[in-house]
């Protein structure tokens, strides 16, 4: 009678699992999988979404991508982007968890000071960042005090993604400092007290406690940020539109282009799936890189 009684609670315990489980399931298959599904069905293939609809073509849609250059000028500029996008919104937001994490005077107003930025719209500070650095805005009007000639910012080639950069790191600091500071918080604070037992100065104790300490907040930061980088759109669509000469163009807005500007969906579909894919590689390479340096 036990075995029978135990093996008729664990069904219970199955069916249960998969009531809960179900809805879940669905929406994420859904709103999840199926657009993933349809979206490589869509590269596959050409036409609108009209009477006359879509067909399939093959592989055209890649071949194209290989053999078009400004797809591979977008390219360059996404990573271009990325990387100086989330290298320093990785940095900055750590010294300033390392700083905040002591008790001082105001500590609690400069921690909402520089959250502020990551619960802003990414639309209204873009709107914010073009009137900053547009010809006759504050930031030339500083230089010009300044005896520096006026620059003309989203209007250079060398200068408009530099802007660009600058929106992102300033909207994602306070995001992820607030993730290092709760990072911060897991360490145990005897570590530190028997490094300085032992001697260690501040930095020896930073490189050996609070970097190990740190690693999968590290991981999930480094993930996240790379993730938001890679999705950018409002900044392009506001403030440059990709302009001047295409040197602002990212991956998102250069999907956006093709599919609602010029019809062309399953081009579309294809660049969005190599922006999957990337997503994905990056995502696993930065995962297999922190895993073995924790092992």
């Amino acid at each position: 009678m036990g075995k029978i009684y135990s093996k008729s609670w664990l069904d219970n315990e199955a069916i249960a699992a998969w009531v809960f489980l179900v809805p879940a399931l669905l929406l994420l298959g859904i709103f999840l999988l199926w657009p993933i599904a349809y979206l490589f069905y869509l590269s596959f293939t050409a036409g609108s979404f009209t009477l006359t609809g879509t067909h399939w073509i093959g592989l055209i849609n890649y071949k194209r991508l290989l053999l078009t250059a400004d797809f591979w000028q977008v390219l360059g500029n996404t990573t271009y982007f990325t990387i100086a996008t989330v290298i320093p919104s990785l940095v900055i937001p750590l010294g300033l968890a390392v700083l905040l994490n002591r008790t001082f005077a105001l500590r609690g107003l400069l921690r909402s000071a520089y959250f502020l930025p990551s619960i802003t719209s990414l639309v209204a500070a873009g709107l914010g960042f073009r009137w900053l650095f547009q010809t006759d805005g504050p930031v030339n009007a500083l230089l010009s005090s300044l005896g520096i000639k006026p620059i003309f910012w989203l209007g250079s080639v060398t200068w408009a993604m530099p802007v660009l950069i600058l929106l992102s790191v300033w909207k994602q600091i306070g995001f992820n400092m607030v993730v290092f500071l709760a990072g911060l918080q897991a360490i145990p604070p005897s570590r530190y007290e028997a490094a300085e037992l032992d001697g260690a100065n501040s930095w020896q104790q930073f490189w050996h406690i609070t970097l190990p300490g740190l690693r999968p907040t590290l991981v999930f930061a480094t993930v996240t940020t790379a993730i938001f980088t890679l999705r950018s759109f409002e900044q392009v669509y506001v403030m440059t539109g990709g302009d001047p000469l295409n040197s602002t163009n990212l991956l998102v807005y250069y999907v956006y282009e093709q599919a609602f500007a010029q019809f062309d969906f399953g081009y579309a579909a294809a660049a969005a799936t190599v922006l999957l894919a990337v997503a994905l590689l990056l995502v696993y390479l930065q995962l297999r890189v922190w895993g073995e340096e924790s092992r």
